[in-house]
């Protein structure tokens, strides 16, 4: 009986002190940490002047092809999550974020400019509808979009930055 009591109690004693390897910075699954609010410059596009309207672009150059269709995206209104997740060939970095209305489609992850070497930046863009939609709850305007990285993109990486309209969201090694 001493001796099952005896080996129990050290049993517990070993298993508990093993909660400390979640946290460490040897472990790998730890690499990127939690992500943190960050600010971010507000974008705002000063070319365009919202009480003169645009012309038409649908219409045929002469020599009779449409162009390219114009990038109506923009940047997602709020960066609620970022989580990186490891992988065997590299990472995937998920952005959970809240449009300003509803209908918000075609999110993704565009990669940004830096001058830092080992900083990536994305911005969170997202395209809404044409036609006037409600506001709506958040739960409905929450919008999803990941981009997967190999591990040469993340060769010599400290911090992933992901930007958004009114704030921006970064992990760091």
């Amino acid at each position: 009986m001493r001796i099952t009591l005896g080996a129990l109690l050290i049993g517990t004693l070993v298993l508990s002190s093993c909660g400390g390897w979640r946290e460490s910075r040897v472990n790998p699954g730890n690499w990127f940490g939690q992500s943190r609010e960050a600010r971010a410059e507000p974008i705002v596009d000063e070319s365009l002047n919202p009480l003169i309207p645009q012309e038409n672009k649908e219409r045929a150059n002469l020599l009779g092809r449409r162009d390219e269709p114009e990038d109506r995206s923009l940047p997602i209104a709020k960066i609620m999550d970022l989580r990186i997740e490891r992988t065997p060939v590299g990472a995937i970095v998920t952005v959970v974020g809240e449009a300003a209305r509803n209908g918000a489609y075609d999110a993704s992850l565009v990669p940004a400019e830096t001058q830092d070497a080992g900083r990536l930046e994305y911005t969170f863009r997202v395209t809404y509808p044409k036609s006037a939609t409600y506001s709506g709850t958040a739960a409905t305007r929450t919008i999803r979009a990941a981009v997967s990285l190999s591990n040469q993109d993340l060769a010599g990486v400290r911090v992933i930055r992901v930007v958004g309209a009114e704030n921006a969201r970064e992990s760091r090694r």
